[in-house]
């Protein structure tokens, strides 16, 4: 802790009295001044004891009370006067001054030189300083051989709560709660969701943390409370908030620095390690689409304890056009790996560039708590839709990776964010009609009908509609149209000839009913 003017007026050597403010002597010194000007505010930086011998500041009751409000609302923590030069006694009206504002004003005799004071000061600031330095050394040998032990993680984040007298929680990336100390605290660590979550939205590390008293909370506690991501490529690992009593102490955050740089370390690993277990699952899903079951069972078995067993799905997810996807896939396959992480279910994932764009995929458990963490992250991310195949057998994969390639082009058709291959199929073909090519066709296709609409008596576009849906039947259509048989007959003639097509070819009559259909809403 620094000094403080309860610790300097007890310094018997110094010989200080107070005159006033002797309820705020708790106030911490940042440093000592010394100046006789008559307004030093400009530089000072707050926190200062401020020595004068008051040369320069009058003896009116209005300049000292003027003097005296200045100091205070620069932040200064006490004033010092010097007597036995210009002031044989501190003036009274500067000591009702000092009162009015509390601002601790200590009489230092003639015998007490300024430096004297300086010295004890600074003397107490180099004590807390290397009180600071030892203290932090100590702590991170403790916090480093707590993370080489077994269950790294969990040791650092109990000796971190230990050292700071109160209580520390381990978060995953997906803002899930992982390790909490002591346990009593697991209530109020769950209360930080959603400042969690705020921070999950920032890049890692982030530099911004909440600190103050914990929002959201409606019971009596007060804890002031510090949440800071962990990550060194801009997607948070996951992350770590500590509560304690009272605001933490400069050396306490140097504890809290070791804490977070040991626990990034923890949960980052070494890049090439990550990026080869990447690898390996990824050709480890590739193996599995292409039909190798039996030989990825093998392999997977040492590297990755198993693949998933039972009915799966595969997932694939993608963005539109122009939609800068890297960091959302990124973070979707984070998030399914810590899903299935948390309850031990297996999955595989893999990354891949493609003709229409980055694609992640994902062989993951029907219905299962990565499939339902996939699903949760697409809804988070604008721009990006996934695909989810039918469920099926894992050596039906590869059949199933195609049917999440369909769904997700559908997704991306319709800018929704995900789709089921069981929708693809039991859905219609119409809605797959609204892309700007098959628009385009549909338009000069019709162009010529609708000109002549424009133009002459007749409705030919709606004539052909009829016509069309009735399969043929002149007498239906006509009925439809409310006119005579012959002149639905002499319509389709025009249109014929207009289109220079003949409509007793089934191709054509495929082709203008799907024209009529996608310029429908």
């Amino acid at each position: 802790m620094p000094p403080t003017l309860a610790s300097v007026v007890r310094n018997t050597s110094l010989h200080l009295t107070v005159l006033a403010g002797a309820d705020h002597l708790e106030r911490p010194v940042r440093w000592v001044h010394t100046s006789e000007l008559d307004d030093p505010t400009p530089f000072l930086e707050g926190g200062e004891l401020l020595l004068t011998t008051g040369i320069k500041l009058g003896r009116t009751a209005a300049r000292l009370q003027a003097y005296v409000h200045r100091l205070a609302d620069a932040g200064v923590v006490g004033l010092g006067l010097g007597v036995g030069l210009s002031h044989t006694e501190v003036p009274q009206p500067l000591v009702d001054a000092a009162a009015q504002r509390g601002l601790p004003l200590l009489r230092v005799p003639e015998p007490t030189p300024f430096i004297a004071i300086s010295k004890v000061v600074s003397a107490a600031l180099a004590a807390e300083q290397y009180e600071a330095v030892t203290t932090s050394f100590e702590a991170q040998e403790e916090l480093t051989r707590a993370a080489l032990g077994k269950d790294g993680t969990t040791a650092v984040v109990r000796r971190l709560a230990a050292r700071l007298g109160g209580w520390a929680a381990l978060y995953d990336g997906s803002g899930a709660l992982s390790v909490v100390a002591p346990d009593w605290a697991a209530r109020r660590a769950g209360r930080l969701a959603a400042e969690v979550d705020r921070l999950r939205r920032r890049p890692a590390p982030s530099s911004a943390a909440l600190q103050g008293r914990a929002p959201g909370i409606d019971t009596a506690d007060e804890d002031y409370v510090v949440v800071q991501s962990l990550g060194a490529d801009r997607r948070a690992r996951g992350f770590l908030a500590v509560g304690t009593e009272d605001r933490i102490t400069p050396t306490e955050r140097y504890v809290l620095n070791a804490a977070v740089a040991l626990l990034t370390l923890t949960l980052e690993r070494s890049r090439e390690l990550r990026q080869a277990e990447e690898r390996m699952g990824a050709a480890l899903l590739r193996m599995v689409l292409a039909g190798e079951v039996a030989t990825a069972r093998l392999v997977a078995a040492g590297l990755f304890g198993g693949l998933p067993e039972g009915t799966v799905r595969v997932l694939v997810a993608g963005a539109g056009q122009g939609v800068d996807a890297g960091e959302s896939l990124g973070e979707l396959g984070d998030r399914a790996e810590q899903a299935g992480s948390r309850v031990g279910e297996k999955l595989l994932v893999a990354r891949e560039d493609g003709a229409h764009g980055p694609r992640l995929m994902v062989l993951a458990l029907d219905n299962g708590a990565v499939h339902r963490a996939c699903l949760g992250v697409v809804e988070e991310h604008e721009g990006l839709s996934l695909g989810v195949s039918a469920p099926a057998a894992l050596e039906d994969a590869g059949t199933a990776h195609a049917q999440a390639e369909r769904a997700l082009a559908v997704a991306l058709r319709g800018g929704r964010r995900s789709v089921d291959h069981e929708e693809v199929g039991a859905g219609s073909l119409l809605p797959l009609l609204g892309e700007d090519a098959v628009t385009a066709f549909a338009e000069g296709l019709l162009r010529p009908l609708r000109e002549h609409d424009r133009t002459a008596r007749g409705d030919l576009v709606a004539s052909l509609r009829a016509w069309l849906s009735r399969h043929g039947q002149w007498d239906a259509a006509a009925a439809d149209l409310g006119v005579h048989r012959h002149t639905l007959r002499y319509r389709m003639r025009r249109v014929e000839e207009l289109l220079g097509r003949s409509l007793d070819d089934t191709d054509v009559r495929m082709e203008l009913w799907l024209a009529l259909r996608s310029g429908e809403e």
